[in-house]
């Protein structure tokens, strides 16, 4: 029992420490607050944390969404504090809700108090307040713009209560700036009869332009007391009235198609207004909040933040107010958020209000509305149609297609007798044989027109106008562009793409380096320096050990039979092979793999031999397997291999065109690296951008690898194949986008080309075309050209480091033996001159001594031995 209770404690005890390590619920529970007329928002809300929690994707789903609803059926203080207070005390993580003018005050004031964050697609807050993420757009600035262009001078101003103050205050202020003529009404809490009032009595003061600031429910109001009153309704049906409204939900996105597909198939019943009633751009926003809350929960989870509650939520009531200490983290968390959704971009300034986001601007047109330009914080209102242009009422069938292209090899080139023909005969090219596949299958007649300007397409920032070849897509001057047009946001913005016929990224083109030929002492190469070293030092160490060894084992003295002693009272001492001299030599024929006459005889030094033979068996291996690739391979050293190797330094130049979507890339970067050749680029002298490809191309030919060319990867390996094959391309892309085929806005051909371009894909026409146009065309041939056929023979530059050090050994040993021979014979020389002098100043002996031989026995004197008389 004791024992079994023990292990329940150690459990319970890991049980808490995993949940302090973890410090991240499972749980998320988020409140939510609806007011009455929120019926479609609440089935939306609901919708959105049933799709996040049924996601399958493992690692998209960390945690499980719990939700908390308060609906309130008014919006006084009493009302809203009791719901705020519940969900507090519920200790929820975040508040998703609306709020009026009533309410506001109150909530805003509660969230900062107690620390507690509130999602909102409510009309949005100037003041600065925190604790509260507003996810609708502001429209200050749009109106602002839209009145600027439109040059409105006298207007009537419509707006609610609820939302209209600060816009109206920013309207007055440029009425002053601006002398404007600006009538204000708040038609709020107004009823239909003074809708009808107020109208009849702008038509007497003859206004006729009105803004309305108001929410789709009470715009419709107004409208239908328009029709009614028979006042305007000539005027609209005749064309005498313009509509212009904004919308922050693209119905060509993805998600936005994604969701209305799961959406329309909801059960009314489960989720009100959820499939007959038209989705409310509030509903989107709804949408967009919880993927706003998702996303943050995932960051604070990957950065291991600790946002468990424990214990009692307290009361918000409480005086003083005590805040919830995890609840900065967890705005922290929201602000930092940035994740594409049904209205667009979503992302936060430090005051949680929308920012970095797009708004549509559409005009009413016979056909329904149509998009006539946008709005953002940096470029503000752009126009992208001058005039009416209304592809659709077009007939493609009856008809000659104009398809706009521009001059740019392999996509489009002139023939060689191209004087001589006339029409599409004269070009040839990738994006010929691409617009002719295109037409056999949409199954209409075209006829190619080379853009006038030579440009792609960009807007200018001055005037807001389009050149090249958007330019003439947007301005109704062609039909279709098949060229290599990249598809990016700006442009998709003002025209349609098809899918991507090739796929591409920007990459780096620069002269080819020389190749550079192996040194003298190449055969160094296969190890580095610090390797050799570490040889040469083991090499000393293992002779100096084997050399200690060899003195301190008794295995390795020793006396040969020939060695005896014939004097037992003195007898010689033992020989020792391994002295310091014969363990170099024994170290170094090891390792050179030839072996010497000597070697170790006690265990200590068989070791040392034996590790320093596996050392060596290892090292020689290592250094045959990569001798070959390094003395038969002739590498290019190149100057750069990224765009990091070209940011840093500041020898070789590089730029763009000056006109096109590469320009576009660095100029919007965000990317520090790119940011900063961006910089560098715009204020270079002279002038890095060049007009066209080729004179991009040429530059770097002529610079002598002083100049870098920034190009799509396509273009930049074409050139590569052709003569005088002296460009390459380095490091991989900085990038991954697409050329698509271009239509304007709603045409007709939009879909009919798509479907071609996706057909031509899948039977393998377009990669047909690619290799027909830069390699079966190649004048470079490839990189590995004739390496299959034979191997490249060593030259004498490969190893003539061998024969240099051969060289001279043989002089260093003929030198030594030299040293050797003179050394000797001087000490020989002097050796005998003692020896003479010994025998002149010696004593004779006395007649009958026995005469003793001065020197040792077998010492050579004049090349004879000495012996005993």
């Amino acid at each position: 029992k004791m024992w079994s209770r023990r292990v329940a404690a150690v459990l319970v005890l890991l049980h808490l420490i995993g949940d302090s390590l973890a410090g991240f619920p499972n749980q998320i529970n988020i409140g939510g607050l609806f007011m009455r007329s929120t019926v479609q928002e609440h089935s939306a809300f609901r919708f959105a944390v049933q799709l996040y929690n049924t996601n399958q994707n493992v690692t998209e789903k960390p945690f499980h969404l719990n939700y908390n609803v308060d609906n309130l059926e008014s919006s006084n203080s009493f009302s809203v504090t009791h719901a705020f207070c519940s969900q507090f005390s519920r200790g929820v993580y975040a508040i998703f809700g609306f709020y009026d003018r009533k309410s506001m005050n109150t909530l805003t004031s509660f969230c900062g108090a107690l620390h507690t964050s509130f999602i909102t697609p409510s009309f949005p807050i100037d003041a600065d307040v925190q604790f509260v993420i507003q996810m609708r757009p502001s429209l200050k600035g749009a109106i602002l713009s839209l009145l600027d262009h439109y040059k409105w001078e006298r207007f009537v101003y419509l707006y609610d209560t609820d939302r209209g103050f600060a816009i109206l205050q920013a309207i007055m202020e440029s009425a002053v700036a601006n002398n404007w003529q600006v009538t204000a009404r708040s038609v709020g809490t107004v009823n239909v009869s003074t809708y009808t009032q107020i109208i009849r009595e702008m038509d007497n003061r003859q206004e006729k332009r009105f803004l309305i600031d108001c929410e789709v429910d009470r715009i419709d109001l107004i409208l239908q007391e328009v029709l009614s009153q028979h006042t305007l309704l000539d005027k609209v049906f005749s064309g005498g009235a313009n509509i212009t409204s904004f919308q922050i939900i693209n119905p060509d996105s993805p998600i936005v198609q994604q969701f209305l597909q799961r959406w329309e198939r909801l059960d009314e019943r489960e989720f009100p207004e959820a499939k007959n009633t038209p989705l409310k751009y509030t509903s989107a926003l709804t949408h967009d909040a919880i993927l706003v809350i998702a996303e943050a929960f995932r960051y604070l989870r990957r950065q291991r933040v600790d946002v468990s509650r424990r214990g009692s939520a307290g009361d918000c009531l409480a005086n003083p107010a005590v805040p919830w200490s995890q609840g900065i983290d967890i705005e922290r968390a929201l602000k930092m958020v940035q994740v594409p959704g049904m209205t667009g971009n979503i992302q936060f300034d430090t005051f949680g209000r929308r920012s970095n986001y797009s708004i549509d601007v559409y005009e009413m047109k016979p056909k329904g509305p149509r998009r006539i330009g946008y709005w953002n914080e940096y470029e503000k209102f752009v126009y992208i149609m001058d005039q009416q242009v209304t592809n659709e009422s077009s007939s493609v069938e009856n008809r000659t297609i104009v398809v706009t292209t521009i001059m740019e090899a392999p996509y489009v080139m002139y023939k060689k007798n191209y004087m001589q023909m006339d029409g599409n005969d004269r070009y040839e090219g990738y994006c010929v044989d691409l617009a002719s596949e295109i037409a056999k299958h949409v199954g209409i007649k075209y006829k190619l027109s080379i853009v006038p300007d030579g440009k792609y397409g960009a807007r200018d920032p001055d005037t807001k106008t389009w050149n090249g070849m958007v330019g003439e897509l947007v301005y109704g001057r062609a039909d279709i562009a098949v060229a290599p047009l990249t598809i990016t946001l700006v442009r998709e913005e003002v025209i349609d793409f098809s899918k991507p016929f090739m796929s591409l990224g920007i990459s780096i083109m620069i002269k080819k380096p020389q190749k550079s030929k192996p040194g003298v002492f190449s055969f160094l190469d296969p190890l580095a320096y610090e390797i050799w070293m570490c040889i040469v030092f083991a090499y000393i160490g293992v002779s100096v050990v084997l050399f200690l060894v060899s003195r301190f084992s008794p295995y390795e003295w020793h006396l040969d039979e020939n060695d005896e002693a014939k004097d037992p009272q003195s007898p010689p001492d033992p020989p020792n092979d391994f002295g310091i001299f014969n363990s170099l030599w024994f170290s170094l024929g090891a390792f050179m793999q030839q072996g010497c006459d000597i070697s170790p005889r006690s265990l200590s030094g068989r070791i040392v031999g034996g590790v320093w033979w596996f050392f060596t068996l290892i090292i020689i291996s290592s250094y045959t397997a990569n001798l070959a690739a390094f003395l038969t391979v002739e590498r290019m050293v190149s100057p750069i291999e990224s765009a990091e190797d070209l940011a840093k330094q500041t020898e070789i130049a590089y730029g763009t065109l000056d006109s096109g979507s590469t320009k576009e890339f660095f100029r919007r970067s965000k990317i520090a690296v790119y940011e900063k050749m961006w910089s560098y680029m715009k204020s270079a002298e002279p002038t890095v951008f060049v007009k066209t490809t080729p004179d991009g191309v040429s530059r770097v030919r002529k610079s002598k690898g002083k100049f870098a060319f920034l190009l799509e990867s396509t273009m930049n390996e074409y050139i590569e194949q052709r003569k005088p094959c002296d460009t390459m391309k380095v490091g991989g892309n900085l990038d991954s986008k697409g050329y698509g085929v271009a239509t304007p806005k709603s045409s007709a051909l939009r879909t009919p080309v798509n479907l071609a371009v996706l057909k031509l894909s899948e039977q393998g026409i377009l990669d047909k075309l690619k290799n027909k146009w830069w390699y079966d065309k190649g004048e470079c041939g490839t990189k590995d050209s004739g390496s299959k056929d034979k191997t490249s023979a060593l030259s004498l530059s490969n190893v003539a480091g061998v024969f240099y050090i051969l060289v001279g050994g043989l002089g260093l040993a003929m030198t030594v033996a030299l040293i050797e021979f003179c050394y000797k014979s001087r000490q020989e020389t002097k050796k005998l001159k003692l020896a003479k002098n010994a025998q002149n100043f010696k004593p004779a002996p006395p007649a009958n001594a026995q005469n003793f031989a001065t020197y040792r026995e077998g010492y050579n004197v004049y090349g004879t031995e000495s012996v005993k008389i």
